[in-house]
């Protein structure tokens, strides 16, 4: 069943997307060549703490850490540890959802270490320029598949891949809601969008094959040829004004 938002909602939903952006955001300085993951963990506690937010990944499912760190060819649910430092040339993906007033939002971004090699830099332009591509095609009367087919098309003729077995989703009360919103698929295709939905769009996208298996540790997703990923995603909502995206970063 698909939840649509009355107007009051999505108000919550964006004064929590705000803050989820501004978590992010702040990540630009934290990020940095000789740091471990586990004290890109320890920032966010603080900022969720100081910001009247929950963080909402910790315990879901039995994850065990308040945000996803994913480096190079990590493509989605790094574990933040004290024994992983990142290097100058890295590339990181940070995932991170907040529970606000009853509403959850969730959003991503692949920032550089230092200076990363033009291919990385490459993969990470692609990646979030598709994410847009996708939001633009989040307006009413069209279907998910409109969305699917635009990131989808978009990676492709950058000739990468998108990752087929993890997806974007609903949001709202829950962290994950109807319906899903994959990142490939045929235009018309799926539910038709109305007004009042939300959604979690997010394109992972692999320099190489879109294959990916799970590490040990029963969370990390890395690509199974070892080439590089990039994952951007914001939280949307339907509007009759067009796409409204909910997790930018925000002053005030």
């Amino acid at each position: 069943m698909i939840h649509r938002k009355t107007a009051a909602d999505i108000t919550i939903m964006y004064q929590g997307g705000a803050i989820v952006g501004n978590i992010l955001e702040r990540m630009k300085e934290v990020v940095r060549p000789g740091i471990t993951t586990s004290r890109i963990e320890a920032e966010t506690d603080r900022m969720s703490r100081s910001m009247g937010i929950v963080a909402a990944f910790k315990g879901y499912r039995g994850y065990p850490s308040s945000i996803c760190v994913s480096v190079n060819n990590e493509v989605v649910h790094g574990i933040p540890s004290d024994k992983r430092r990142l290097d100058a040339g890295d590339i990181v993906g940070l995932d991170f959802g907040a529970f606000f007033k009853g509403f959850y939002s969730d959003a991503a971004v692949t920032l550089p270490v230092g200076e990363p090699a033009d291919e990385a830099k490459r993969l990470m332009k692609v990646t979030e320029e598709a994410l847009y591509k996708g939001i633009d095609a989040a307006v009413i009367g069209n279907r998910i598949g409109d969305i699917s087919h635009a990131v989808q098309e978009y990676v492709e003729s950058n000739g990468y891949s998108v990752v087929k077995v993890f997806v974007g989703h609903g949001i709202g009360r829950s962290l994950h809601e109807e319906p899903q919103v994959p990142n490939f698929g045929d235009p018309g295709w799926g539910v038709r969008l109305k007004e009042g939905m939300t959604l979690a769009i997010e394109p992972m996208v692999n320099a190489g094959e879109d294959q990916v298996h799970v590490l040990d540790d029963g969370w990390t997703a890395v690509t199974a040829d070892g080439s590089l990923s990039a994952h951007y995603e914001h939280t949307v909502a339907i509007t009759a004004n067009g796409p409204r995206i909910l997790t930018l970063a925000r002053k005030g």
